[in-house]
């Protein structure tokens, strides 16, 4: 099957639209006294299902995500409990949960597995209905989720709900970027749902200095040397994206059900740069000429997704329903990095490096659903999932050490039960196995894995008064992650300057076992009368087989044999502990006041704590895992004119991870502002101005390495700037 055709297929039936009447009364109609009819805000409506969960669930709905106005998802999930979005401010990053890395954290997309090289970076709040977040893993939502799960629902059509039509431009340290949101309703019958497209055409500056010190003893008859390196990268990058995504439901008879969901995405980027590198060098205790050397740089890329995922529904009976969802997707990826050597000392050299990667990806998931006579709820499920990677490199020191070849399979099984034991009780269990095959070749050989893991689920809710709205929620639960195929298989990544410990060679690990975790969580939870929420959470994970990367010695590289070669690959290097405690408060100040301002506030404290127990301490923590992460923040209605005003402060503290015996990182602290004012000059039209990052600070990050006679530290001080987006919001 051409998947590529079948979403584009997908894509175009959208344009297709019918009008629609409406229904009104006629004349003279008797009017029926309703009694009393409360109407409620689509937050107490979120508050409600995060409430009713057995799981632990926040669910964020388009309330909350248009409300800030961001212009990426991470933006609206960092001000969330315990989520942490890695690098710069502003610039992007891997989100976290729990403050754990890469791999900890499942996403899903409209409860699928988000495709191989997908960035939810890449959508905008306006594609998506509302975003679940889950401390612990499901039998159904799958065991992958050490830290917890963030399934992305996509927006749904609502056939009474004019189109939304969003234009705008940003301003960062003198560049201007312009983008476009429109979403379109789809009226008819009995099709119905939402097309939605995202244009951006960005600049963005980067500027970041790197100062390395090394010292190295004498070995041999090499003799002692040591040297002071100052590098500074500017670049501009230029992308522009083109996305679009579609929720298009079909209704039929007897409770079946069709929802389409073709994803298609289109970036190309491009960056100019320029590196200036400066070397003070000492050898046997003789100073060396001072040497510097410049060089200029170019990036450019461009990387095509489509996608279509799918769910047919079948209802049998008022107790039984089967679900089937399918996705078929494509990706593929060219780039190229050009750098243009300036000096003539051989600090830094030209050269030219090419990759090119097609993904293949296509999953099956059925799902079976019964409500039993006794209140039981048990669903139960298979999962097959297969991707399919090929990937050709071309870098400076061998054309060989590039090409790769891999593949994915996955298949799950699982079942699950959730039902309520008297008024004050309710539980849900669950039981999921997970088996995982990835094979490869790459210029080292053949390389394959196989792991298998049982995971047992349980959480229960208890209600000390039943009809209160106090709560108390426990779950006990094992969980897992599985080495990535990048893990595994990669390609061999070459240093491009002088390799050294902070410079190391990359390469993949087949021989990697699958981390697992088990873990508790505990939750206590009061849900305000007007919406508002106040919660407190601990957790603990005992987590087996960390996998992390190692840097060390190696003369036996395949790429460079006999050369000294410091070659990072990740390692299974034993156990480790991670536990927490979470707070949040969201209300509206006059319930606590009655004589303040209605100002809704949104606030949340998380505190971290965690030991790699093979590692000595102090600081062996988890990778950038920080102490704490804080959030505040208020909006504020003004009733005499038609304004609101609100903001945001995000804190994370600085602190160090010792990594292995021989190697430290830092990273610095953020604290970043973010504020925004919405004019309604009427129902339909709108004017927003967002001030991000109000007050820039310089992103400071580190790594140290220590051991067999090399010292050597290597710290990164990167600008951020200020962004400031004025943009026009219009209902047609």
């Amino acid at each position: 099957m051409n998947f590529k055709k079948s979403a584009s297929l997908a894509l175009v039936s959208l344009t297709s639209t019918w009008g629609w009447a409406q229904l009104t009364p006629p004349p003279n109609t008797p009017v029926q006294d309703m009694g009393r009819v409360e109407i409620k805000s689509n937050r107490d409506n979120d508050t409600e299902e995060r409430r009713q969960s057995t799981a632990a669930k926040i669910v964020i709905g388009r309330e909350e995500l248009d409300k800030q106005g961001d212009g990426t998802l991470g933006e609206v999930l960092k001000r969330l409990p315990g989520v942490t979005i890695q690098g710069a401010p502003g610039r992007g990053g891997a989100i976290r949960m729990r403050g754990l890395g890469g791999g900890y954290t499942q996403i899903l997309m409209d409860g699928q597995r988000v495709p191989p090289g997908f960035s939810i970076d890449s959508l905008t709040p306006e594609m998506i209905e509302k975003v679940e977040i889950l401390r612990a893993p499901t039998a159904e939502t799958g065991a992958r989720a050490i830290a917890g799960t963030i399934n992305i629902v996509l927006r749904e059509g609502q056939r009474a709900n004019p189109d939304d039509f969003k234009v705008g431009g940003t301003f960062e340290h003198g560049q201007r970027s312009e983008g476009m949101n429109w979403v379109h309703n789809i009226k008819s019958e009995p099709l119905n749902g939402t097309f939605t497209l995202t244009a951006l055409n960005q600049w963005r500056p980067e500027d970041n200095t790197t100062v390395t010190d090394t010292d190295v003893e004498a070995l041999g008859r090499m003799p002692e040397w040591s040297s002071h390196r100052e590098r500074n990268t500017q670049n501009l990058g230029h992308r522009q994206n083109l996305n679009a995504n579609a929720r298009l439901m079909w209704r039929g008879d007897q409770g079946q059900s069709l929802v389409l969901m073709p994803f298609m995405v289109y970036s190309e980027f491009s960056s100019l740069g320029h590196i200036d590198l400066s070397e003070n060098k000492s050898i046997g205790g003789l100073a060396q000429p001072f040497a510097t050397d410049s060089a200029n740089t170019t990036n450019n890329s461009r990387f095509v997704m489509a996608r279509l995922n799918g769910q047919w529904n079948q209802r049998f009976s008022a107790d039984t329903r089967f679900e089937f969802k399918f996705g078929l997707g494509e990706s593929h990826l060219k780039s190229k990095f050009n750098l243009f050597e300036l000096g003539t000392t051989g600090l830094l050299n030209t050269m030219e490096e090419s990759q090119s990667f097609k993904d293949l990806s296509q999953s099956w998931n059925g799902k079976l659903t019964q409500v039993l006579n006794n209140g039981h709820q048990v669903v139960s499920g298979l999962e097959l999932e297969g991707v399919r990677r090929t990937e050709d490199a071309v870098a400076e020191v061998s054309d060989e050490a590039g090409n790769m070849r891999a593949r994915t399979r996955r298949w799950a099984l699982y079942t699950q039960d959730e039902w309520s034991i008297n008024p004050n009780w309710s539980a849900h269990a669950g039981l999921r196995y997970e088996s995982i095959l990835t094979e490869g070749t790459n210029e080292e050989g053949e390389k394959r894995n196989q792991s298998g893991v049982l995971t047992p689920l349980l959480h229960a809710v208890w209600k000390p008064v039943p009809e209160s709205r106090d709560q108390v929620r426990m779950s006990l639960t094992r969980s897992y992650k599985t080495p990535t195929l990048f893990n595994l298989v990669a390609r061999t990544a070459l240093s491009r300057e002088a390799n050294s410990p902070t410079r190391p060679d990359r390469i993949g690990n087949p021989g990697l076992k699958p981390e697992l975790a088990t873990g508790i969580d505990i939750a206590v939870e009061r849900y305000l009368a007007d919406g508002g929420v106040l919660s407190a959470n601990i957790f603990r994970r005992n987590i087996s087989d960390l996998i992390r990367y190692v840097t060390s010695e190696r003369y036996d590289t395949v790429w460079a044999p006999g050369q000294r070669r410091f070659v990072s690959s990740p390692q299974n290097v034993g156990d480790a502990i991670t536990q927490g405690l979470e707070l949040e408060a969201k209300f509206r100040l006059d319930q606590v006041w009655s004589t303040v301002p209605a100002i809704d506030v949104r606030s949340n404290l998380s505190f971290f704590n965690s030991r790699v127990l093979d590692v000595l301490g102090p600081n062996n923590r988890l990778d950038q895992q920080p102490k704490m992460t804080a959030n505040l923040g208020g909006d504020y209605r003004i009733r005499s004119i038609p304004f609101t005003v609100g903001g945001n402060v995000n804190f994370n503290p600085d602190y160090t991870t010792r990594r292995t015996e021989a190697q430290w990182a830092y990273q610095g602290s953020k604290r970043v502002v973010d504020v925004y004012g919405l004019w309604k000059f009427n129902p339909a039209t709108a004017m927003r101005i967002t001030v991000s990052n109000l007050v820039p600070r310089d992103y400071l990050t580190g790594t140290t390495y220590i051991g067999n006679g090399f010292s050597e530290t290597a710290n990164t001080n990167t600008r951020n700037w200020q962004n400031v987006q004025v943009r026009l919001e219009m209902k047609i």
